[in-house]
C-alpha cells in the first residue's frame, strides 16, 4: 500500500515570450509581472545582464534570456516589454529573485502529460535550457533555473 500523494495530473504553467523564443516555466516560480523600465547598469557584467531594477526593496538582476542563451544577440527592453520577477530556487542563494525580460504578457497554460511532448530537434540544447518542449501547438524552452542563477550569481561577484 502506498501513502505517497498522487503527482497533480495538471499543473499550471507560464509561456513567456523572449527574442526568438518561448519560455516554460511553472507558475508557481513567477512572482509579478511589470512593466518595463530601464534597469541601472552593472559595470562590467556580460551582455545578457541588462543591469539592476527595484522591486519591493531588492535590486534585482534584470537578464535578457534570448541573450544568454545565445538566441538574439539584439534583445533589449523596450515599448510593449515587460518583467518577470521570478523566485530564485537555487537554494542557499543569496539572491533570492532574478528578473526577467519578455515581449509582452506572460501566457497562463495548463500542463499535463497529454499537453506536453519533448521536442528533440535542433541538435544540441542551448546554454540555460534544460528541454525543448511542445505545449499543444507552441514551441517552448526549459530554462535550467539553476543555471541562469548560477551565471547571474557569477555575473555579479
Amino acid at each position: 500500500m502506498n501513502d505517497a500523494p498522487a503527482a497533480p495530473a495538471e499543473i499550471r504553467g507560464v509561456l513567456i515570450q523572449i527574442a526568438q523564443a518561448r519560455l516554460l516555466l511553472p507558475n508557481a516560480t513567477i512572482s509579478e509581472v511589470l512593466s518595463y523600465a530601464d534597469p541601472e547598469p552593472v559595470d562590467g557584467a556580460p551582455d545578457w545582464l541588462l543591469g539592476r531594477i527595484a522591486w519591493r526593496g531588492w535590486s534585482l538582476p534584470l537578464v535578457a534570456f534570448a541573450r544568454m542563451a545565445g538566441l538574439a544577440a539584439d534583445e533589449r527592453g523596450g515599448l510593449g516589454s515587460k518583467v518577470a520577477v521570478m523566485k530564485n530556487l537555487r537554494a542557499g542563494d543569496r539572491l533570492p529573485y532574478i528578473a526577467l525580460l519578455t515581449q509582452g504578457f506572460p501566457r497562463l497554460v495548463n500542463v499535463s502529460a497529454r499537453t506536453l511532448e519533448a521536442d528533440d530537434g535542433d541538435g544540441a540544447l542551448p546554454p540555460a535550457v534544460s528541454a525543448r518542449v511542445r505545449i499543444r501547438d507552441d514551441a517552448a524552452l526549459v530554462p535550467d533555473l539553476d543555471a541562469v542563477a548560477a551565471r547571474v550569481d557569477e555575473a555579479l561577484r
